[in-house]
């Protein structure tokens, strides 16, 4: 039963780890090298994260700079960036990338939240899920005598009172991003 409970809260920090990746590839109104992140790159015929191939920094507010550990990487970085869903127009001058982050708009801005909350409701159905899991677990337990009812009950109360503070968590990470969008 104590493993259940374990893996159980193991699991939704993963998917609230998983909320908060995904949250950082998010842009918000100032550069951040972790946008990049999902960008691959054909390099040599395997696709490889530009943050593998690149040093990414972001050195002043609006900026970000991508710089290749090998110079002939440097038009596959700048067309895999350019081809991705992110917006961004990359400029090199032979050595670097700089992508200067256009200030959003607040039309972007709103779309942009409307992602973020998006991702937390996915995050809550994954949490959902792994209670669901849980409690089904739970009942086998109960089913085949290793546990009493009236441990069963206390067991999914725990559940769901885990399941309640990892929502929690969620809306607060969400809130926090939600006003790191909205921030002008």
């Amino acid at each position: 039963m104590k493993e259940i409970k374990n893996e159980t809260i193991e699991k939704m920090d993963k998917a609230l780890a998983s909320l908060k990746y995904e949250l950082n590839s998010l842009r918000a109104g100032r550069a951040n090298p972790k946008i990049l992140d999902r960008v691959s790159v054909d390099y040599y015929g395997a696709m490889t994260p530009v943050n593998q191939l690149a040093n990414v920094s972001a050195p002043e507010p609006r900026m970000i700079i991508v710089q290749p550990w090998d110079t002939n990487a440097l038009p596959l970085i700048e067309k895999a960036i350019q081809k991705s869903d992110l917006g961004l127009n990359p400029g090199n001058d032979g050595k670097i990338i700089r992508i200067v982050m256009p200030q959003l708009t607040e039309e972007r801005r709103k779309d942009l939240v409307k992602t973020a909350k998006k991702f937390g409701e996915d995050c809550k159905v994954a949490i959902r899920n792994i209670r669901r899991h849980a409690i089904q677990q739970l009942k086998e337990l109960e089913k085949e005598g290793m546990i009493t009812e009236d441990e069963l009950k206390q067991a999914e109360a725990d559940v769901q009172k885990m399941t309640d503070e990892e929502t929690k968590k969620v809306d607060q990470t969400i809130a926090a991003k939600n006003e790191e969008i909205l921030e002008v």
